[in-house]
């Protein structure tokens, strides 16, 4: 079955009302038979008693030997099974993710899908990307957030507290060899973020060593702007 099949089948709004799951076979089908470990934070369901966990089930249904480790405000031990662990806490308490990491790690594959709110966004990636291994991929979903003021996100689309604003800094960064800043230091995720995908409310990194070369020194001042009277070169 393909991961929309069965994200359909678990009941997981990833492959329903959203679709995100094309986009997560597409990034993460490599895995398919390898073991490793994927940590999602929030595991669904809100505070209905009961309810939650479709998406943890679909990733160990479609990764048949990977460990899958689902975190989440409110208690969902419930959804414990064999090669599924829960943990209840704030995903923004860096304690927390760093024993999950301590106690799971490596973790190839994180997946944000919890409160959604920018602030906790933000937080939960300044904390959790550096603990990904070489080569993970790390996925923040329902980035639409970043656009809502009742969801903690701006409708000014240049608040540089967003989600989206995040996401537009790690685009600048892949890039960061290109600046003509003087003395500007590279920071980890310049030098650590080597893929980003952006596709509706998602958003998937992908994490490795971001050192390519770069010809600025010797092209970056050979040609002045034409001025707004002269036409463009038209030179691909």
């Amino acid at each position: 079955m393909s991961l929309t099949e069965l994200g359909l089948a678990c009941g997981t709004d990833k492959a329903g009302s959203h679709h995100y799951t094309r986009h997560y076979e597409r990034h993460f089908g490599h895995l398919r038979d390898q073991a490793f470990t994927l940590l999602e934070i929030g595991i669904g369901g809100g505070r209905r008693e009961g309810r939650g966990g479709a998406s943890l089930r679909m990733w160990k249904r479609f990764f048949l030997h990977a460990q899958v480790v689902g975190l989440d405000i409110v208690d969902k031990s419930f959804v414990t099974a064999p090669r599924i662990h829960v943990h209840q806490g704030d995903q923004t308490d860096e304690a927390l993710l760093r024993r999950i990491v301590d106690e799971h790690g490596p973790i190839e594959v994180i997946i944000d899908d919890g409160s959604h709110r920018p602030e906790h966004v933000r937080e939960t990636f300044r904390v959790l990307f550096p603990l990904l291994a070489d080569g993970g991929l790390y996925a923040i979903e329902d980035t639409q957030a970043s656009y809502w003021p009742n969801w903690g996100g701006s409708t000014d689309r240049q608040d540089p507290t967003t989600t989206m604003a995040l996401v537009k800094d790690l685009v600048d960064g892949l890039n960061y060899v290109e600046f003509l800043d003087e003395g500007y230091e590279p920071t980890y995720t310049d030098l650590h973020v080597t893929e980003l995908h952006a596709y509706h409310n998602l958003v998937i990194l992908k994490k490795g060593t971001n050192r390519e070369s770069t010809n600025r020194d010797r092209i970056a001042g050979q040609h002045r702007p034409a001025s707004a009277s002269e036409p463009p070169s038209g030179r691909g």
